[in-house]
């Protein structure tokens, strides 16, 4: 195998899906053996589906902002939080299930947007919380506890396989220096698709979307300079 062909392959291993796979496999695992150490005797489950989709976040776009550490423990940690609260309030006041679970869920969002962590794993976290809650034998920590060491899993692999596969995590982009203001210029779509293809990150927006963003901008520039040249 050429040099060249085997550096294709390794490409497509670190942007494709079989690099987000493998990193998932390898999350789940972990926050799955840590979510162990929860006693059998709490009659807990030792592994939270919210996680699941946090590990989709994590390892197949992790240069999402809403796949980022942060978003990743508060946005799971802090919604399962909100819906304990809500759930146990609900309980109190006999409110049913159907109307916890939806304020947990619209809580869990407003707490996620004030704290700047959104997650979208967050509203089933929310979900989770609401209907431990409002269970009548529910005490603390509820699911927080095999929620919170299912996370430090994913966290974890996610710190460590990004990084090792070309994908620093936290994402952190690197944006060149400004070009001299020289004449006003513009760019064609196959701009934007090398560019993309350069920086070898699946981001969670659509080329059409950065598109429409950079054209709009363009104009924008392009409004300020005849402007200030009238």
């Amino acid at each position: 195998m050429s040099s060249a062909t085997g550096a294709t392959r390794l490409g497509w291993f670190r942007t494709g899906w079989p690099r987000g796979a493998f990193g998932a496999l390898l999350g789940i695992a972990l926050a799955a053996l840590l979510g162990h150490l929860i006693p059998a005797s709490e009659g807990l489950p030792w592994i939270m589906a919210p996680v699941g989709a946090s590990a989709v976040l994590v390892f197949a776009v992790p240069a999402s902002p809403l796949a980022q550490p942060w978003p990743v423990v508060g946005g799971n940690l802090i919604s399962v939080m909100v819906g304990m609260a809500v759930g146990k309030l609900c309980a109190l006041g006999g409110i049913g299930a159907p109307v916890a679970v939806s304020l947990a869920v619209g809580g869990a969002i407003a707490v996620m947007a004030l704290t700047r962590c959104t997650h979208p794993p967050g509203g089933a976290a929310a979900i989770l919380g609401a209907m431990a809650g409002i269970a009548p034998a529910a005490h603390l920590p509820g699911p927080l506890a095999p929620l919170a060491l299912n996370v430090i899993g994913i966290v974890g692999v996610g710190w460590l396989y990004n990084a090792a596969t070309g994908h620093p995590w936290p994402h952190i982009p690197v944006v060149p220096p400004s070009p001299a203001p020289i004449r006003t210029v513009t760019y064609d779509r196959e701009d934007l698709d090398a560019v993309l293809a350069d920086w070898d990150e699946t981001l969670d927006v659509e080329p059409d979307d950065l598109d429409a963003l950079f054209r709009a901008v363009e104009r924008r520039v392009l409004r300020r300079w005849e402007d200030d040249h009238k």
